[in-house]
């Protein structure tokens, strides 16, 4: 099978699992299979770099596993945790028994809680572990994933290291608040992504939103882009697209022109700050609307 009959095919498939992805995307979830590394995508939040993992899964039949990052996320949180109180409770009714025995005992399978990155290397089956927004953790963080990233393994002390069953597809995601170490990015697979253009937008609300026509979802497409151009301080992304695309299928709006009131009254799926309402007013909005119309 060829390279380019592959992306094609990975495109298709992802297409029936509800994600549109262009050419790069494509080539760059091929390589990851085939490479066998890690992807890191970077771009603005609401780009939809969380729903390829999403897709991902689907498409493969695999499980998703999600790692959330937040500032502060320490290794116990994202590999594993001891179940303390059941520790306890064992070395109470072994009290008085060899030290080192119950030492054995406690720190055995038996108490060990698996966290995402634990899971998802112990898994029979392949999995797609999702590490999202990788750029919210601290660099400590980070130094840590590396032997995940590089060897498919990790480290427990009182266990020993442990290699992953079957290697899982990585998802990274970032939206780029603060730069990531060259450690990491020299790990991975790289792609960046952007807002959709408007064919490729209005063929997502073609996919996803039950009842859409295709005029209509070219219209908020191009409206979406112009809106996206405004001095905003919060750029919607796909999912509010998608809410707002619903909501005008659900009042029975045909053409963005002919019903503008309703168009205006909907912003809120797609703007999320007083100041951005505040700058759509009906005289941006009628405007845009004509350009689209």
């Amino acid at each position: 099978m060829s390279s380019t009959l592959a992306r094609t095919e990975i495109a298709d498939r992802l297409a029936l699992a509800g994600y549109v992805a262009d050419r790069g995307l494509s080539t760059a979830l091929m390589l990851m299979d085939m490479l066998k590394r890690p992807l890191l995508l970077e771009g603005e939040a609401g780009v939809g770099k969380t729903e390829v993992a999403k897709a991902l899964a689907t498409m493969h039949q695999a499980e998703l596993i999600r790692l959330q990052c937040y500032e502060g996320l320490d290794r116990n949180e994202a590999l594993y945790e001891w179940n303390y109180q059941a520790q306890l409770l064992a070395i109470k009714i072994r009290e008085g028994g060899d030290a080192r025995a119950i030492e054995e005992h406690i720190f055995s399978e038996r108490y060990l809680l698996e966290r995402p990155l634990l899971s998802a290397i112990r898994r029979q089956t392949s999995a797609v572990l999702l590490i999202d927004e990788i750029d919210r953790a601290d660099q400590e963080f980070e130094a840590f994933l590396l032997e995940l990233l590089s060897d498919f393994q990790v480290s427990i002390p009182e266990l020993g290291t442990i290699r992953a069953v079957t290697i899982p597809r990585v998802v990274l995601t970032s939206n780029g608040t603060r730069e990531l170490s060259d450690a990491l990015r020299r790990r991975c697979l790289y792609h960046a992504i952007d807002y959709p253009d408007v064919d490729r937008e209005a063929r997502i609300l073609l996919l996803r939103v039950p009842g859409i026509d295709a005029a209509l979802a070219l219209q908020i497409a191009r409206l979406m882009r112009g809106i996206r151009k405004e001095d905003l301080s919060k750029t919607p992304g796909i999912a509010e697209t998608l809410d707002w695309a619903a909501a005008l299928v659900g009042l029975g709006v045909s053409r963005l022109e002919t019903d503008r009131q309703a168009v205006f009254e909907t912003l809120s799926c797609v703007l999320k700050t007083r100041e951005d309402q505040a700058r759509m007013t009906r005289e941006v909005a009628d405007r845009l609307i004509g350009k689209v119309a």
